[in-house]
């Protein structure tokens, strides 16, 4: 684990550390936790679920807490709250380092892929420029059907059969 003290600045966390310094908040151990298991892997995590891993490590974490650093790390440009078939928001820790991606997802078992597509990125300017904007964030998403369902009639990363999806 690493200590905010010696941590690479360039890591997302650092980063967060750092603002949190430069802003005046305190670095409770609370907010430590919260952003160490926010950036600890690159899955997509709802509020609820950073809510329980955070306890898992501190069980002093509160809710309050956690919506209020969620909160601090979007709007620092850390994370980005996404909505992805979800009805609850997603937040997604790899924007920090890869804020020009998009996403797949699953409509039959909800996964989230997320892909980078430099010619998509070239296009994206054209058409930009070509209509007279200049895009401030672009969120890409498209919703899917996984091959393998359509082709063997079994999501692999869903006991969903098409016989049940496609009715």
């Amino acid at each position: 684990m690493n200590n905010p003290t010696t941590a690479p600045t360039h890591t997302p966390q650092a980063r967060a550390f750092e603002m949190m310094r430069t802003q005046g908040l305190r670095l409770t151990s609370q907010r430590k936790t919260i952003t160490e298991v926010a950036f600890a892997n690159r899955e997509h995590f709802t509020a609820e679920s950073l809510l329980a891993k955070s306890r898992r490590k501190d069980g002093k974490v509160s809710r309050a807490t956690v919506y209020r650093t969620l909160s601090f790390l979007v709007r620092a440009g850390l994370l980005r709250q996404v909505g992805i078939g979800h009805s609850t928001p997603l937040y997604d820790p790899n924007f920090a380092d890869h804020p020009r991606h998009g996403h797949f997802v699953c409509v039959d078992c909800q996964k989230i892929v997320e892909f980078h597509d430099h010619c998509l990125d070239v296009r994206e300017s054209i058409v930009t420029k070509d209509h007279g904007f200049s895009p401030k964030r672009v969120n890409l998403q498209i919703e899917a059907t996984c091959d393998a369902l359509r082709e063997k009639g079994i999501c692999p990363r869903s006991s969903r059969t098409a016989k049940r999806i496609l009715k």
